[in-house]
């Protein structure tokens, strides 16, 4: 049983973001579940998709580092995405990941002109922070706009179905009680998920 986190904020001290991270990282070690952690910024990951790296995927060169985060991602059961919504969309380095470890030959292929996804028998949960009022965006339908993009048209189309997503909003303006409230939906939901799992196991 494993579980990939993959951590995309630029402040990996003292963010929100980072008290989800450990708040999943505590579920997941209360349950003793072997836990990977990718923070991207700490990484450094290089974002950029070149035209040499998609012709390479076509004939199966891959380099070094995406193969090893493509191999972390083959073994997870559990893969877990806590990141800031930024324009409506991924941080930049987190959608540069997505773009390099998704690739033709591992995340989906081409049969008879049709695209195939190959991740299947995956979870994942996303945990999103973002700056403005949730009720606003339901009321303006960003929520399931963003749904379609970022979660089941993405991962769906690689083949991974079993997908939930959290939106917590407001998140630069709320209070401690509230953030704690937030940290006990992400510590219930990763436990809930990973016992899910584990019991199927």
């Amino acid at each position: 049983m494993k579980h990939l986190v993959i951590f995309a904020h630029p402040n990996n001290e003292s963010s929100f973001n980072k008290a989800i991270l450990e708040t999943t990282l505590s579920a997941s070690n209360e349950l003793g579940v072997e836990t990977e952690v990718r923070d991207l910024y700490t990484l450094d990951f290089n974002p950029i998709l070149s035209w040499n790296e998609i012709l390479g995927s076509h004939q199966k060169i891959i380099p070094s580092e995406v193969r090893f985060e493509q191999e972390l991602i083959n073994q997870a059961d559990l893969i877990t995405l806590i990141y800031p919504l930024w324009w409506m969309g991924f941080p930049a380095i987190l959608k540069g990941y997505l773009d390099r470890i998704l690739s033709h030959g591992f995340a989906y292929k081409t049969e008879n002109g049709v695209s195939v996804g190959l991740l299947h028998g995956k979870s994942m949960q996303q945990f999103i922070t973002i700056g403005n009022n949730l009720e606003k965006y339901q009321s303006q339908g960003f929520d399931h706009s963003l749904c379609d993009c970022l979660v089941d048209g993405l991962f769906n189309y690689c083949g991974i179905t079993d997908i939930q997503h959290n939106f917590f909003g407001e998140i630069h303006g709320i209070n401690d009680d509230e953030r704690k409230k937030i940290l006990d939906i992400v510590y219930h939901k990763t436990i809930k998920n990973l016992t899910a799992l584990l019991e199927n196991k």
